[in-house]
């Protein structure tokens, strides 16, 4: 779904919701950040195989859709936090019986 589409008043809720975790990295840079704040060089450790074009590109998404703050140190070098808003911890508190059924049914994949 493009950005655009998601704003759209006209399309369903869960369609909205969707829209903005949409792509690979979204719901597991919302999982790492419910632990705390993070600094760009941990997400890209703690998540191996993200490139530093597409975390800044999803964080600054995120930020946009009011989901992650930005917080910028002013000190040599910049320190720059990524921490949930209370709009983000309520999307991922939302996203629990998701990922629960998600586990049950890897769980079922696994057994035959």
């Amino acid at each position: 779904m493009t950005r655009g589409r998601a704003q759209d008043l006209n399309v369903c809720g869960v369609t909205a919701a969707i829209s903005v975790i949409d792509g690979k990295w979204k719901t597991a840079l919302l999982w790492r950040l419910e632990s705390g704040p993070h600094r760009p060089a941990e997400l890209r450790r703690l998540l191996p195989g993200l490139s530093e074009k597409v975390l800044t590109q999803a964080l600054r998404e995120m930020e946009a859709d009011g989901l992650v703050h930005r917080e910028v140190h002013d000190v040599l070098p910049l320190k720059t936090l990524y921490s949930l808003t209370d709009f983000g911890r309520e999307l991922s508190e939302a996203l629990a019986p998701l990922s629960d059924w998600g586990h049950r049914r890897l769980e079922k994949l696994a057994t035959p």
